[in-house]
């Protein structure tokens, strides 16, 4: 086993060799730089992506992370400043050459996980066009499944503290909490307010893509963070790792299976 799974701080020998060992899974996340509420830092989705990238890799076993990608499809966020937002196309792009470049050396599966969820359309919508792009002895998966996560948080935070209604989806309790184990240095307790506290309709969700989140949250929050804690943002953590794990190994079984 390498002593780094971490790919961008390996040596090219020491990641030639970890190949040449099985190490033939690459998990990468797709994250956002973007506004998250008047409390936490615009790094929210890119840091908590790499955290997840990371617990995903180590469950898998014999797996590398690969650099995420730190922005994504925002611009629902473009009124706050900071946020910074690509187009689909572009994303697509980044995704695609991500995925031909880790193909040329030798792996064999490449695990895509959305930590924004503005990427999650754009990547179950790019995933056949991936697969097409790599060579037949690659595989490429991606977990799309956006509800299921928010589930997974609204469970994980419920269970932990019994404060699952504060889970909205943005800079919520389970968002602040994730960084307060993090990064807690940059976590503004202080500056921590409720957002968009009503359910998320269709409605709701057509209204922010068109208008823009501002139009219904104007501090940029949906949920409510108060009540963080490291234990809940530990909580998260685990649940939506053992999930994406879960995921992974059950596609890659299911598509060696296929191909045998």
């Amino acid at each position: 086993m390498p002593e780094e799974i971490i790919l961008e701080r390996m040596t090219w020998p020491q990641a030639g060799k970890a190949i040449e060992e099985g190490y033939t899974t690459a998990v990468f996340a797709c994250g956002a730089t973007e506004q998250h509420g008047p409390h936490l830092p615009l790094f929210v989705d890119a840091e908590h992506g790499e955290r997840m990238a990371l617990e995903v890799a180590r469950r898998l076993g014999e797996a590398l992370v690969a650099p995420s990608i730190r922005v994504g499809c925002s611009e629902h966020h473009m009124t706050f400043p900071g946020t910074i937002s690509i187009l689909p196309e572009t994303l697509e792009a980044l995704v695609r050459d991500y995925c031909v470049s880790l193909s040329r050396h030798g792996f064999a599966n490449i695990c895509i996980i959305p930590s924004h969820g503005g990427n999650f359309a754009p990547i179950a919508q790019m995933l056949e066009r991936l697969r097409e792009a790599v060579p037949p002895g690659t595989r490429v998966f991606a977990f799309t499944d956006l509800d299921g996560m928010m589930k997974a948080w609204r469970n994980a935070v419920q269970e932990e503290s019994g404060l699952g209604n504060r889970v909205g989806g943005h800079a919520d309790i389970a968002e602040s909490s994730i960084m307060m184990l993090l990064h807690p240095e940059l976590v503004s307790k202080d500056s921590a307010e409720p957002g968009f506290i009503d359910p998320v309709t269709p409605e709701v969700l057509d209204r922010m893509f068109k208008e823009g989140l501002h139009a219904i949250t104007p501090n940029g929050v949906m949920g409510d963070p108060r009540g963080m804690s490291v234990s809940i943002g530990l909580r998260c953590i685990d649940t939506f790792a053992v999930m994406i794990s879960d995921f992974f190994a059950g596609q890659i079984r299911e598509d060696t299976k296929d191909s045998c």
